[in-house]
Formats: C-alpha cells, structure tokens, sequence
C-alpha cells in the first residue's frame, strides 16, 4: 500500500494520493448506473458505461460478470494506458426475458492494483410489443448518401392500440408510418427510417422513440446505429506520444486515408511545438509525421487539423496528448 501511495498518482488534479479503498477505480467512470425504461420484445437495449483512466499507471480491466442472465457485458479495449477511454458494454436480453428485470455488473480490475467496481442496471421488457429487426442498422454509409430501412412493430392485445407518432432529437432522420394492419389478432405497422443525406461524418448511436395511444407505456426507443463514412479518414483517432522529457523530440505516425487520391494541403496547430512532414502528392493513402519537442514541462492535449484538395469541408482532426516531464 505504501508503493500505491507513491505512484498512484491523479493527473488531472496534480500528485494527489489515491483514495481510499477502491474509490480510486470508481472514480474512472462516469456513471455507474442506468435505466432502460420501457423496451419492446426483440429491440437491441444496450447501454456503454464508459471508463478513462485518469493516472499515471496502466489500467487493466481483468474481466466483468452479471448478476443476471438477462445482461450480457462485455469489455471494450481492457488495457488504458493514461488517458485512455474503454468501455464496460451492458446488453439487455429482450429476447428471453419479460417484464421487471435488473442486474449488477462486477467489474474486476487486476492492474496496477486490485479493484471491483458494480455497476447497475434496470429495465421492463414488454411481451405485447415486438420489432423486427430489433435496431436500425445502418451499417457502413458513405457520408453525402441517403440510407433507408425497413422495420416492423407488432402489437398482441387490444385491437385499439395504435402507433401515434414517431419522435427524435436528430433532425437527419426521416420515417414514414405505413397504415396499420389487423391481422391474427396484431396490430402491424411498417416504419421506413430514412437517413438524409446532411448527415456528419461519425459513429451513429442515437434512438427514435415510438408513441403509441397506451397511456401506461406510451413511449418505446427504438435503437439507431451506423457509421457514415467521411471523404477522409485519420487514425489512430487520438494521438498519444507518451511520457517526454523538457528538450526531448518525439515522433509518432498518423496515417490518412481517402476513398479517392487526394493532396493534404494543410496541417495545424495551435501549439507550435509540433511540426509535420508529408508528401505532397495525390493518393488514397498518406503517412503523417508527427513531432513534438518542448522545453516547458506539462501536460499537452492539443488539436491537430488536417485539411486536403477534396471539394470544401474535406477535412479531419485528431486530438494529441504528451506529457513533458521534468
């Protein structure tokens, strides 16, 4: 514990001791807790609790294990070096399981030091509601294309009930209601989400929700996901340089690829310490060097911009962290 004292130290406030206890591993996550609401049979309710490690020492995420069958984790990139974000992936089974449904999710961290960190989760899974495919996938859309897809949402029970409305936040999505359908007992209605054509370039996880007449449950999500392609890709998608020393020169690689050849034109940034080295000719894929050298210790987190011949917007950033010690 004397050796966790010394060098379990709390970047972003300074050489500050670790908490007590296993605080110190709560600590890297933003919540520790969600609600799924009220889901359909068969929809995909997932939810990401996110972790960054915030010290000097590599984090280990070791393994994770449910309290119940109904939620699956999973582990995203178990292994943080400082700054590093992972994530603890909880998936809500909507099909096996029914009604009132809760987990807590234990969280085993094994490097630098032991720790266990429980997260929770809670949920109702609706029997008389059924959408088929469970989410809007849109998969892998290049960016300036309209995607569009299909999906149904029935209804057992009372032939009163109705899908009234569809509602979201993201003003890229369309969706068309077709008419409703009685058929063996089941209300059936055919949702055309559509993805416009405006849409940025990034990952897409965002949800529509469905409102229906039921007063009781009058609101259901209905997950969307995706990734629109972009003209111009960067990665990695954050550039970590490491630990340097005040006068001390570092390089790493960023490598840019296109769908088509084209020329990078410009690259910046703000801080003056880093200095770039590419070539100038047209192709689909360029290698990017990278080169910070300051004499000023301190942590650096700067924006690089990356800006090409492409028609205009073409252009890409990447976050880089260094941290110059004396």
């Amino acid at each position: 514990m004397k050796h966790a004292a010394l060098s379990l130290l709390v970047l972003l406030v300074g050489s500050v001791a670790p908490a007590s206890g296993q605080e110190w591993a709560r600590k890297m996550f933003e919540v520790t807790n969600h609600d799924f609401g009220t889901v359909a049979r068969g929809a995909k309710a997932e939810f990401s609790f996110q972790l960054k490690n915030i010290y000097e020492e590599t984090v280990h995420v070791a393994g994770v294990r449910s309290s119940c069958g109904c939620t699956l984790p999973r582990i995203v990139n178990p292994t943080l070096k400082t700054y590093e974000v992972g994530q603890i992936v909880a998936d809500f089974d909507t099909r096996r399981f029914l009604g009132n449904r809760s987990a807590t999710i234990t969280v085993t961290i094994d490097k630098p030091y032991f720790a266990e960190v429980r997260l929770r989760v809670k949920g109702y899974i609706r029997g008389d509601v059924v959408i088929q495919p469970g989410a809007v996938q849109f998969d892998s859309v290049d960016q300036g294309s309209i995607a569009e897809r299909t999906i149904t949402v029935k209804h057992a029970g009372n032939p009163s009930w109705q899908l009234v409305d569809i509602q979201s936040a993201n003003h890229h999505f369309e969706v068309e209601i077709s008419d409703r359908r009685y058929e063996q007992g089941q209300s059936i209605y055919e949702l055309l989400v559509r993805l416009k054509d405006d849409a940025p370039a990034g990952y897409l996880k965002d949800q529509l929700v469905l409102v229906t007449n039921d007063h009781q449950s009058q609101q259901i999500p209905l997950a969307v996901e995706g990734r629109i392609v972009p003209d111009i890709t960067v990665s990695p998608v954050a550039l970590y340089l490491g630990d340097v020393k005040p006068g001390e020169a570092v390089t790493k690689k960023l490598v840019v690829r296109g769908r088509k050849p084209f020329r990078i034109v410009d690259l910046n940034c703000a801080d003056d310490c880093f200095k770039f080295k590419s070539s100038d000719e047209a192709k689909a894929l360029h290698l990017v060097d990278v080169t910070f050298h300051s004499d000023q210790p301190g942590k650096v987190e700067k924006t690089i911009g990356i800006k090409t011949d492409q028609h205009p917007g073409t252009s890409a950033t990447v976050v880089a962290y260094v941290n110059v010690k004396p």
